[in-house]
């Protein structure tokens, strides 16, 4: 009997690789409920601890957000029903999309219209609390003590003291200064070693009620008993008084009275006690963008530069990567493949490593642009040319990006609208203004758009390899030369080291978002009008 050749499959159709029907049988029935179950608990697990870490803080709205998605997964999930197999991909996908895109942005918008910055970060109650504390003051003839940190039978943190004056010895609570009898407490070599009774606490023990001990104070008449360090105390008396009735404070010197003044803080005249609170401000931020000075010019050179720098980069690097695409789109070119591979490195490299190298090269030092050229030119430390230095930098990263695209675009383009063109008598520049790029632009007009709106947030390479500066001197404020809305909204937030205005930086933000949505919507339209005429 021969063999029977095999057959090959109709209309040239592959056959499925084995291994997959293999490897889905093996996660079906009683192994793929397993695997189902176990997923599920973990999952279960991790929303059972995040619910105990929001009901302690006290985030009721995020307690039942959690609990209704966690219980709407386990009944997707477990349901039988057909209906629930487009679910299982659409509620996770969901609920990720809610909680790293909708729940910021939401968040976001909230901030903007808020004064939350650095001193009005806490609640109302804990800025009151934290103003009684601050505000307390050493008497003219106050006592000081010797301290040790130790726990009674309770476990309940106490302060072991000893007079520094009449030698006397007390133990301390938040309720009350008690005196301690004798042979209780051992004292050697001015320190407090033991006492009957407690546990004194020392190491790590010490750390951890390092919080504890921040507003730790022990009443003694109208004055009270803080610890200063892990072995000292002193007493203190309050200089101001908090009338919660008419939720006002009271300086008890003079009388003044210090009043909510509805932005986040207690106001006496030009004097305001600190910290204050978060509070909303409706559209104050927005406001001091338009009308405060130290904000507004600032603000308008950071978005006019904004605007040349991402128009800027944009604009050249399409130039040179279509003028480089035209110029390699030759038929029959010797290296015609060498030189495409090395006009693609740069887009190779990491962005972050290639800013950081040019970071050193543009150095006015000991930079190798400087030495090879034999030049002196304050690439980075010059507020005009760390603006030449930025587009120049980003256009030698996007060119490679464009050139690819141009390349792909005019392989795409029919030569025979090419050739009638030829025919009809256009030259070189006539059939480019009028036949190639009209069509090139319908390709790569939406590429062009999303470019901008990336440069018009490209903090990377703003941030790497200038830092925002130089800074100004006169008055600038944390705004530096090469400081674009984002890198500027960043130093607003985070990274000026003078306080965080996450109010303002967040008004910021959404001022960003409306430049950048309106100019691709009016883009994309004109893309649009393009491809119709076309």
């Amino acid at each position: 009997m021969s063999a029977t050749a095999p057959t090959a499959p109709a209309s040239g159709v592959r056959p499925p690789v084995a291994g997959i029907p293999r490897l889905i049988s093996a996660f079906s029935g009683t192994t793929g409920y397993v695997v189902k179950i176990m997923l599920l608990s973990a999952s279960n697990a991790l929303s059972i601890w995040a619910l105990y870490v929001l009901i302690t803080r006290h985030h009721w709205v995020a307690v039942a957000v959690l609990a209704l998605v966690t219980g709407l997964i386990d009944f997707v999930f477990m349901t039988p029903q057909r209906w629930s197999l487009p679910a299982k991909f659409l509620v996770p996908g969901i609920f990720l999309l809610c909680c790293f895109q909708v729940i910021p942005i939401i968040y976001t918008i909230d901030v903007a219209f808020t004064n939350y910055s650095t001193g009005h970060i806490l609640t109302k109650a804990q800025a009151i609390k934290q103003i009684e504390i601050t505000s307390l003051e050493a008497p003219a003839n106050g006592r000081t003590y010797t301290m040790a940190i130790a726990r009674d039978s309770s476990h309940h943190l106490v302060l072991i003291l000893r007079d520094d004056v009449s030698h006397k010895l007390y133990v301390g609570t938040q309720k009350a200064l008690t005196p301690l009898g004798p042979g209780i407490v051992t004292v050697s070599g001015g320190a407090i070693t033991a006492a009957k009774g407690y546990t004194l606490l020392s190491g790590i023990a010490l750390f951890n009620v390092d919080k504890q001990l921040q507003t730790f104070i022990v009443p003694l008449g109208a004055a009270g008993v803080r610890p200063q360090s892990t072995t000292t105390a002193v007493e203190l008396q309050p200089t101001l008084r908090y009338e919660a009735k008419r939720d006002v404070f009271v300086r008890i010197a003079d009388g003044a009275v210090y009043r909510d003044n509805k932005k986040g803080e207690f106001v006496h005249g030009s004097d305001v006690l600190l910290p204050g609170w978060k509070t909303g401000v409706g559209t104050a931020n927005f406001s001091a963008i338009i009308h405060s000075q130290t904000v507004r010019s600032p603000f308008i050179r950071v978005f006019i530069w904004t605007f040349v720098f991402a128009a800027g980069t944009v604009f050249f690097s399409f130039a040179i990567g279509l003028f480089l695409a035209i110029a390699l789109d030759k038929r029959g070119m010797r290296l015609q493949k060498l030189y495409r591979s090395i006009l693609i490195i740069p887009w190779a490299v990491p962005g972050f490593l290639s800013l950081l190298v040019w970071g050193g090269l543009l150095n006015d030092q000991f930079g190798v642009v400087n030495r090879v050229f034999h030049l002196s030119v304050p690439w980075l430390f010059d507020a005009n040319w760390a603006r030449v230095s930025c587009i120049l930098v980003s256009t030698w990263l996007t060119v490679p990006y464009f050139f690819v695209v141009s390349m792909g675009a005019l392989q795409a383009i029919p030569e025979e609208l090419v050739e009638a063109a030829r025919v009809d008598g256009g030259g070189p520049l006539q059939i480019f203004r009028r036949v190639t790029l009209p069509l090139l632009l319908v390709a790569v007009g939406p590429l062009l758009i999303a470019s901008f709106a990336f440069n018009f947030n490209n903090f990377n390479n703003i941030y790497l390899l200038t830092n925002g500066g130089p800074t100004f001197t006169n008055g600038g404020g944390i705004a530096g030369a090469t400081d674009i809305l984002i890198s500027y909204t960043y130093k607003l937030a985070i990274g000026s080291g003078l306080g965080n205005n996450y109010g303002l930086a967040s008004a910021i933000t959404i001022i960003i978002f409306l430049v950048t949505a309106a100019l691709s919507t009016a883009g994309f339209a004109k893309t649009r009008v393009l491809e119709e005429v076309l």
